[in-house]
């Protein structure tokens, strides 16, 4: 059982890494998610895509992973707090979507909080 579960470590960085990859290739589709009020869309777009690549990368290597988990969970508290929670009470067809996204990324937020805290590696940074 032991191993099993010990294959969660090397699966938890795959969606970041893809994620960060699709947000790379279609940084100008995705950049009508940033809220209005925030300025360049794209470039938030192409700079969430780095970081989420960066922190998956990190983790794989053991480097720096829990410095990396830990960012990776506060960029998705901001992006649940600042695009999908105003997504969800916004009462169109969509707020269904955003529910849903905003319920994925508390998730993966809580999973990056349990990796640097349980499963990373490296504490040269953050103890």
């Amino acid at each position: 059982m032991d191993a099993f579960l010990s294959l969660g470590r090397w699966i938890f960085p795959v969606p970041f890494a893809v994620q960060g990859l699709l947000q790379l290739m279609n940084a100008r589709g995705l950049a009508g998610v940033v809220p209005a009020y925030m300025p360049e869309p794209v470039l938030w777009v192409y700079f969430t895509g780095c970081c989420l690549i960066a922190g998956a990368v990190s983790m794989y290597i053991g480097k720096y992973d829990k410095l990396a988990a830990t960012l990776i969970a506060v960029l998705l508290v901001i992006i649940v707090l600042l695009v999908h929670v105003p997504g969800a009470m916004a009462g169109t067809e969509m707020s269904r979507v955003s529910l849903s996204m905003l319920l994925k990324d508390i998730g993966l937020a809580a999973g990056a909080m349990l990796f640097a805290q349980f499963a990373a590696k490296d504490r040269s940074f953050t103890g």
